[in-house]
């Protein structure tokens, strides 16, 4: 046997720059709806969308950066911006008077509905009338196997 049989075949390589591709391309794509409709970046909504689902709309920040894909030297900038704007705003972590809950306003909540009107039309044109129900399924199926 060859060391080589432990390298992906063409289809399999296929499939992740297909992957890597889409990717990009929708990114783009949703990044540039929402900047023509006046609206922030993807980012804030996926820190608000998390702070916004917390049952009482507070995180630490290490947990934003776990459920989001922002490492954390970008999400502390993220934050600090976020926070200018009046979206979401720092409180003592009571436990221990040193770290810092993340809290989303009520102008956050507001913003992050605003984007999602505008984010979730994106994903449905970019995504969900190229594939359709049935496809957009069995995409998902499929991509949930590799997380």
């Amino acid at each position: 046997m060859s060391k080589r049989t432990n390298l992906p075949s063409a289809e399999v390589t296929r499939a992740w720059i297909n992957l890597m591709r889409a990717q990009r391309s929708l990114l783009t794509a949703i990044e540039n709806d929402l900047r023509s409709a006046g609206q922030p970046p993807l980012g804030w909504y996926d820190v608000l969308w998390e702070l916004d689902r917390a049952g009482d709309g507070r995180l630490r920040p290490y947990e934003i950066e776990e459920r989001t894909l922002l490492a954390q030297y970008n999400l502390s900038r993220l934050i600090d911006r976020l926070e200018r704007e009046g979206l979401v705003k720092r409180e003592t972590f009571d436990q221990d008077g040193r770290g810092r809950w993340v809290v989303i306003t009520e102008k956050g909540r507001s913003v992050r509905a605003a984007m999602w009107d505008i984010y979730g039309r994106s994903i449905q044109a970019h995504i969900g009338e190229r594939l359709g129900e049935d496809k957009a399924a069995m995409l998902a199926a499929l991509l949930s196997r590799l997380t």
